[in-house]
């Protein structure tokens, strides 16, 4: 039993995060290792450090050893062990870098042990003790900062918006499109990431739906969920529910992010312990019902090239989000191929849980990015869709180092150009990419 501050801390999160969801994934564990080949860490590298159980045993023997009878008087006999500040670090280097949250391990196991709920309790712990990836730690304290005051940027950024109003005029062709900013008694607000490129064609595939809509001043991703830290995440998804309610809006619109749309459609009702007074999904949804409504004009040969869809593990396997992509990608490629596997059982890209955006682990990431390379490799295509940030990240940068060659695209940029729109191209590719994010991955709208 370790006691320096350090160690206390930790073990007082723990406790904190204790409950019956994580009691049983802590105890109920097999070892039978059918998670093994369900982790894109294990068939990239097959080695037992790369095995979800394996992972969730270094968690397993801390909780023996502070909860299990035998594990607080007998360690020795299951396996239990006190914890120390170097275990503590072993713990966070896995829990941030060797496991995406992906939960495919989850979906494959029998006993439906949830290791990323383990993991993301290692990140809570090494968050509290200021173990955690520093740049994740500062991209969640710089979006709390900038709830506090929204008065501090939001001229500038209707200022922007009015320029990119123009932008939407010219692919549209049509002067009276307007992007307006936290408009009052919209019925749909859209939160988008910060930059052009995911707030101008879905404002162009709204345009043409005829959709009532506002944009938010806030951004949609949120680096509180990836560091486990339950307060930092509440208080950044707390501005946008707080917009929403002030404007009285129908629903909330999330960006095509995986862990944005994840984190306010499921996590936030837990956070709050309420029912929000308006509907919460993803773009990809809203997208697809107005295919299936006959709400926009699509061209059904407009995308000729093999295309194939990556399906982003937050959409997929944590909200169900897998039919609604191919509905509107069979509506507009006739030469749609599926990955295999796909949907529920996609592999992740290696870049989730917030690797992407640590540049110090792009080795890594390149490595356990493999098993996607030889997905996409299999299909033929020559375009890859994804409907999350930071997989078109990923997706982008193994494009590269693997020489792929192929086109990294958002779904809104591929309905855009099915939409065979009268005026005149706008580039919202590179250029507009935050600078929170490494580079674009996202390609201009044609």
């Amino acid at each position: 039993m370790a006691d320096n501050a350090t160690v206390k801390t930790a073990l007082q999160v723990l406790e904190k995060q204790i409950n019956r969801p994580l009691m049983a994934a802590l105890e109920v564990c097999a070892r039978c290792g059918v998670c093994a080949e369900a982790c894109h860490y294990y068939v990239a590298d097959p080695s037992v450090e790369h095995m979800p159980a394996y992972r969730a045993e270094e968690l397993r023997k801390v909780y023996r050893r502070e909860h299990d009878f035998f594990g607080k008087h007998f360690p020795n006999w299951v396996n239990a062990k006190g914890l120390d500040e170097a275990t503590l670090e072993k713990m966070a280097e896995m829990a941030f870098t060797e496991c995406t949250l992906c939960r495919r391990c989850t979906f494959n196991c029998p006993m439906g042990v949830d290791t990323p709920l383990m993991m993301r309790a290692i990140r809570a712990m090494a968050t509290a003790t200021d173990k955690a990836p520093e740049i994740l730690v500062m991209l969640a304290d710089a979006a709390i900062e900038k709830g506090k005051d929204p008065s501090i940027f939001k001229d500038l950024f209707v200022q922007q918006v009015g320029e990119m109003e123009k932008d939407l005029q010219a692919m549209v062709g049509d002067e009276r499109a307007r992007i307006t900013v936290e408009r009052q008694g919209a019925r749909v607000l859209y939160v988008a990431l910060a930059g052009a490129h995911t707030i101008l064609p879905p404002a162009a595939i709204f345009w043409a739906a005829k959709e009532d809509w506002t944009l938010s001043i806030y951004e949609a991703a949120n680096y509180g969920v990836f560091l486990g830290d339950t307060a930092r995440a509440k208080t950044i998804a707390q501005r946008i529910i707080d917009e929403a309610k002030s404007l009285g809006v129908q629903e909330v619109v999330v960006a095509e992010c995986g862990h944005a749309c994840a984190s306010l459609v499921w996590d936030a009702p837990n956070w709050y312990a309420e029912d929000l007074p308006f509907r919460v999904r993803s773009l990809v949804e809203l997208m697809a019902e107005y295919v299936e409504q006959g709400r926009i004009n699509l061209d059904p040969n407009a995308i000729q090239e093999v295309v194939t869809y990556h399906d982003s593990c937050n959409l997929a396997r944590t909200s169900g989000i897998y039919r609604e992509p191919r509905t509107i990608l069979n509506a507009i490629a006739p030469n749609f191929r599926e990955m295999t596997p796909h949907g529920l059982e996609n592999y992740c890209c290696g870049g989730g849980g917030g690797l992407v955006a640590l540049p110090e682990y792009e080795e890594k990431r390149m490595a356990m990015g493999k098993p996607k390379v030889e997905q996409i490799k299999r299909t033929g295509a020559r375009t890859v869709v994804a409907a999350c940030e930071n997989c078109r990240l990923q997706l982008g940068d193994l494009n590269a180092h693997y020489e792929l060659n192929v086109q990294i695209t958002a779904l809104a940029d591929l309905v855009v150009k099915a939409m065979r729109l009268s005026g005149t191209p706008v580039d919202v590719g590179e250029d507009a990419v935050p600078m929170i994010l490494p580079k674009a991955a996202t390609v201009p709208v044609e």
